[in-house]
Order: structure tokens, then sequence, then C-alpha cells
């Protein structure tokens, strides 16, 4: 008896949730970021970021939005031995390593590998440092709110 009162008031809880949630999104349907796109992985366009080292510059591939001026899906094709100077961003963004074994921590932090699979977050505005700790190219795939920038610190 107490397992079906428990399982009813389960099921009642779980369909009043689901009725406000179905209701909430009639009343607004939620901003689409474009239309559907299926991109294979050698018609990614990538172009040179500006950011560079003596191991190579980074180069960026959208996915979709516009990384100069707002909210955006990207690719960040990353060098083998890679290693950016201390760095901020405006935005914070969210990344997964797509190829190869990168690192992302603050300034004289503990690196952590992060293999293919991976993910990271980095708050907006917090000195980092971000690598390609493998021997071969790292990519990584970054989501961000607003627009993509690189402020240096000294």
């Amino acid at each position: 008896m107490f397992k079906k009162s428990l399982l009813a008031a389960a099921a009642m809880a779980l369909a009043i949730g689901c009725a406000g949630f179905a209701t909430a999104q009639d009343a607004a349907h939620p901003a689409h970021e474009g239309p559907s796109v299926s991109i294979p992985a050698d018609q990614i366009s990538f172009f040179n970021s500006g950011v560079k080292t003596e191991k190579g510059e980074l180069q960026a591939g959208p996915a979709y939005g516009d990384l100069q001026h707002g909210r955006h899906g990207t690719f960040i094709h990353m060098p083998a031995g890679f290693v950016s100077p201390v760095h901020t961003h405006t935005e914070d963004y969210f990344a997964v390593v797509i190829m190869g074994i990168g690192a992302n921590q603050l300034p004289g932090g503990k690196i952590i590998p992060l293999p293919a699979g991976s993910y990271w977050f980095q708050k907006g505005e917090e000195a980092h440092v971000t690598q390609c700790l493998s021997k071969e190219p790292c990519v990584f795939f970054i989501i961000q709110p607003g627009k993509f920038d690189y402020v240096p610190v000294q």
C-alpha cells in the first residue's frame, strides 16, 4: 500500500512538473541559434586568430554564431606544444577537447592533462594558460555567450 501511494505521488509530481514546463515553453518559445547544419570535420574552415607563439598560431573554425561579435560555438586548432601566454577573456566559456591532449589552468597552477572527450569551464576575466600537451595538434570546441577576445596579462 505504501509503495503504491509513493508511486502515485511521484507520478502526480512528475505530471504537474511536466505540465508546468510545457506551459512555460508554450508561453515563450526559446530563441534559436539559427538554421540546423551538419559540417563534416574536413570542411570546417579555419582562419588565423593572431594569437602566436614560437610553436605556431591558434586557428579558429566557426561552427555557429560569430565569435567576433557575439554568442558562438567555435573549433580552436592549437599547434602541438603550444603554451599560451597568461591571458583573460571577457566572457566565460565552456570547452571540450576534440583531439590531442590539452590543459587549462591558472598561472602556476597544477597542469591536468585533458585527453579527447575532456571538458573545462573558464570563468571570464580570470587569468589562465591554455596549452596543447600532445605531440599532435589539439582541437578544442568552445561555446561562449559573447564575443571571443584575448586579453594578455602583463
